[in-house]
């Protein structure tokens, strides 16, 4: 890594099947890759909307925390929902882990290439520490 790139370094166990990893800090941004409903042994959950978005949200817990984060750092998220008709069901469970986010959320209908729900990624700032 050149000496340029320093801040960038990246967060998580990478997949060695897929080319990413689950986020990345850049400076005193984390870059959290598009995440499903796993365990914390990283074991799909499949369920209702509400289980796969509690699911989603304690994923992206698990990452940020492995660098000092937590989701009251969360500045962005995007959101991919299966069926628009779970929005409602969906929004009930973010709310209740986003109680007093201050974030910019914007939420899609579409497929995942895998069999889930939802994914979500996100854009947490969480300066680092001197």
């Amino acid at each position: 890594m050149s000496d340029d790139r320093k801040d960038v370094y990246p967060i998580g166990k990478k997949n060695p099947n897929l080319p990413f990893h689950p986020a990345v800090r850049a400076g005193d941004y984390i870059f959290v890759s598009g995440q499903v409903a796993k365990d914390a042994n990283g074991n799909m959950i499949h369920g209702t909307i509400e289980e796969e978005t509690a699911g989603t949200i304690e994923s992206i817990k698990r990452i940020l925390a492995e660098d000092g984060a937590t989701l009251a750092d969360v500045v962005r998220v995007t959101t991919y929902l299966e069926d628009t008709r779970d929005f409602s069901r969906y929004n009930k469970i973010f709310t209740e882990y986003f109680k007093e986010a201050a974030l910019a959320r914007t939420t899609i209908e579409a497929r995942a290439v895998i069999s889930t729900k939802i994914e979500m990624d996100a854009i947490v700032y969480k300066p680092r520490r001197a």
